[in-house]
């Protein structure tokens, strides 16, 4: 059910001031039975604190039993709704990096991987390199691949092992599927075009494949490439005119910078390499007068229990624990923490799992969940809420929603 027109109805200005803060998949699982998920077993004393002052659930990002991918996880915590709203990983890429993407390209989000002799799949993001080591493969790619067939090819660099394609010229289309098989050990597939019109994309992806491979032959480990979310341009509705927000972006990875540019939202500029969260906090800060709507994204948590590294996933919670009491002196009126999905590191990929929030505002009511873990917010009062339904609830806080019918 799309209740945009009721929020369009209902919305209002007001000061307070929204904050929403996403810790990419923050979920976890224990890696032995009876054993603590990341979450569990992170030193996070401040937010202990600060879960004992507020109210605390558990999110299904999307639906049920399914593993989202970020751009869904994200777009259904912004509100909308991830079934109809739906966009690939190319075009958020190239929107979050500012690219030349023009109406009639596809884009595709790219991973540099690690290919064996028999063009098996040995690291499906080649030892993640540095974005500089990155920077110098994509002007190899772009010199060795400037056009196929009668398309334009356009590389960026995103970061570390992520670049993106965009293919401009006549007759492309986006319905493709993509050729990462998300695991070692296989070959990359070849793409599908799920409809006639796709057919010449399909086509000029399996042809990139074979030239990117021939290109990147001599190099040790970036020698070759997985394609994903080949995608046009979409247009949705801005939250300026959805919920009468002026909201902001602060984060440092071109997909979630290209999400929140979809939605309308400024993105801010940050400081610093990676994750940057000091940046991120000092952008904050730099802006609170400015905006009514911030999102905050936090990306390493994610990284880390992609790669299996249970240490690692801990070690960046409490980096951004470390960093709470700086963003809580802005004294927001309405503070939600949340993921976009889960990622535990005994699964080194996203999985179907719930997310704990918490939320931190006025009119609450007192529960007994004591820290912001999975375990605890099966005790919290906000109960188990679905993406979507996360949005109302911020506005309904912050007093931005009038009464709904007579």
């Amino acid at each position: 059910m799309d209740l945009f027109p009721v929020f369009k109805e209902l919305a209002q200005k007001t000061p307070s001031k929204i904050l929403l803060i996403v810790l990419d998949g923050v979920g976890g699982l224990p890696l032995e039975p009876g054993g603590p998920t990341e979450l569990e077993a992170a030193r996070t004393p401040n937010l202990d604190r600060l879960a004992q002052e507020s109210a605390l659930g558990l999110l299904t990002p999307v639906y049920p039993g399914l593993a989202p991918g970020s751009g869904p996880g994200h777009l259904a915590l912004f509100g909308y709704d991830p079934f109809r709203y739906v966009v690939g990983r190319g075009a958020l890429s190239a929107l979050g990096l500012g690219a030349d993407f023009r109406e009639g390209d596809v884009a595709l989000r790219g991973n540099f991987a690690t290919l064996d002799a028999e063009g098996r799949v040995l690291d499906r993001r080649a030892g993640r390199p540095s974005t500089e080591e990155n920077r110098r493969v994509i002007a190899k790619l772009q010199e060795a691949i400037p056009r196929l067939e009668d398309v334009e090819v356009h590389f960026y660099t995103e970061s570390e092992h992520r670049f993106l394609v965009i293919l401009r010229g006549e007759g492309l289309a986006d319905e493709v599927t993509d050729t990462d098989p998300q695991k070692t050990g296989l070959p990359p597939l070849r793409a599908q075009a799920l409809d006639r019109a796709s057919e010449k994309t399909a086509r000029l992806v399996n042809l990139l494949s074979e030239r990117v491979r021939e290109a990147l032959k001599e190099e040790p480990r970036m020698n070759g490439a997985l394609f994903r979310g080949a995608s046009k341009r979409p247009s949705f509705p801005r939250m300026q005119e959805v919920y009468g927000l002026t909201p902001a972006a602060i984060a440092s990875y071109p997909m979630y910078k290209g999400l929140a540019a979809l939605v309308g939202m400024e993105v801010l500029p940050v400081e610093g390499e990676g994750d940057a969260l000091e940046g991120k906090l000092q952008a904050l800060e730099a802006n609170w007068d400015r905006y009514d709507f911030f999102y905050f994204h936090v990306k390493k948590t994610d990284a880390m229990g992609e790669d299996g590294n249970f240490p690692g996933k801990v070690e960046k919670i409490e980096l951004f624990d470390a960093l709470l009491p700086g963003i809580l002196a802005l004294r927001p009126e309405v503070l939600a923490i949340t993921g976009d999905h889960s990622t535990p590191s005994a699964l080194k990929a996203h999985s179907w799992h719930p997310v704990p929030l918490l939320l931190k505002a006025p009119y609450l009511r007192a529960d007994e969940a004591k820290r912001f873990t999975e375990r605890e917010a099966l005790r919290g009062s906000l109960g188990h809420l679905r993406g979507v339904e996360l949005m109302p609830l911020l506005l309904a806080h912050a007093g931005k929603l009038l009464k709904y019918g007579a």
